[in-house]
């Protein structure tokens, strides 16, 4: 009976000890839990800071390459007028149908990253508010999405917040985190405040409900839930997206590399966006310092770029790509980190890339990735 009262003591007294080190396991030392947001590297969104200085170096030095491709940033801010007012109410249509509010959305994403480049490599503050003016603009007027009338899928708009979102908010880390010799943008903290409960709108009525097609709607959600993510410093956001991205490659990129897309739609365009989204979130995760995307199966997202060449040179047995079709930007990124000859030659077709033809996925990737490290 002795025995069985001290075994009783000792466990009770080992219970008591075990529960006070979880709680002190799960508070700081003012009794306070720890935040749950995981440190993410900033700026994080395909360009980091030595990428960002190193490119601003290269141009200094006056390297052909990199100020060949520099001026497809400055060429699109001159051909792009400044937006005077932000609509409330973005109104989308599928299938290439658009209107004014579409067409500035999209517009005033690419521009307002080709601001937060320009800002980067020269310092000048005029550049720095203008990105902060696109910025605040969208994330103080925004309020939902409409439809226009016509044969208009009602899940348009979780799409459209997927394309358009990943390149504000790969300005806004930028603008946010980035300093030129020291001095930061200058973007007010309750308008990055104001920015982030933007992103929160987008993401929770919209990219959260996007249906699963397992194409490029999936992975362009994915790709911007990942990057929302890394901004709003939430784990359980990036990671959202990054669980997307692996679950549906096997559907988008099949094993062998074939693009379900390029058979299926018979154009040249849409398999690309799955292929760009599926690039800009390895090189996210990358930064971040996870390679597993880019070697997910077996190098699922090379072969799809394999397959990509082929259905330039007529050889997939499904459909082809003309020699004039846009290639996007995402080729890039992909080369650099495969080094293939395949990626190599699409590269090649169009460099230095600017942006895609309608301006769903950030571009300016030979200026910010042909040969800088670490990306």
């Amino acid at each position: 009976m002795k025995t069985q009262t001290r075994f009783l003591t000792t466990l009770l007294l080992s219970l008591s000890v075990f529960c006070i080190n979880v709680k002190a396991s799960i508070t700081d030392s003012t009794g306070t839990p720890p935040s749950p947001k995981t440190k993410f590297i900033h700026p994080g969104i395909l360009n980091t800071r030595s990428s960002l200085n190193q490119i601003a170096a290269e141009l200094k030095a006056g390297d052909t390459m990199r100020t060949a491709a520099y001026q497809k940033v400055l060429d699109f801010i001159k051909d792009h007028e400044y937006p005077t007012t932000f609509p409330a109410t973005i109104v989308v249509g599928s299938n290439g149908a658009t209107s004014p509010s579409k067409t500035q959305i999209r517009k005033d994403c690419e521009l307002v990253y080709a601001y937060a480049l320009a800002w980067a490599n020269t310092g000048d503050t005029g550049y720095a508010k203008k990105a902060i003016g696109l910025l605040n603009g969208w994330a103080y007027a925004f309020k939902d999405y409409g439809l226009l009338p016509g044969k208009t899928n009602a899940k348009q708009p979780s799409l459209e917040a997927s394309w358009t979102t990943p390149s504000f908010v790969a300005a806004a880390e930028i603008i946010r985190h980035y300093k030129v010799k020291g001095k930061s943008a200058g973007w007010a903290a309750a308008d990055i405040e104001r920015f982030g409960k933007y992103l929160i709108n987008v993401k929770d009525n919209y990219i959260n409900v996007i249906p699963d097609y397992k194409n490029n709607w999936d992975s362009s959600a994915g790709y911007a839930k990942m990057a929302i993510g890394i901004f709003l410093d939430a784990d359980s956001v990036y990671r959202a997206g990054y669980d997307l991205m692996v679950r549906e490659l096997p559907n988008i990129i099949q094993p062998d590399g074939t693009l379900p897309e390029l058979c299926v739609r018979k154009d040249c365009v849409h398999y690309q966006y799955s292929l760009t989204a599926y690039a800009y979130a390895a090189a996210l995760a990358r930064i971040q310092g996870d390679n597993n995307l880019w070697e997910l199966s077996s190098k699922n997202i090379s072969l799809g770029y394999d397959f990509m060449r082929k259905a330039f040179e007529r050889k997939t047995g499904c459909d082809y790509c003309d020699l004039n079709s846009r290639i996007f930007p995402g080729v890039e990124v992909a080369y650099g980190y495969y080094k293939t000859e395949n990626l190599k030659y699409l590269r090649a077709l169009q460099a230095p890339l600017g942006v895609p033809i309608d301006n769903t996925f950030l571009g300016f990737t030979t200026y910010t990735h042909f040969g800088v490290k670490g990306l």
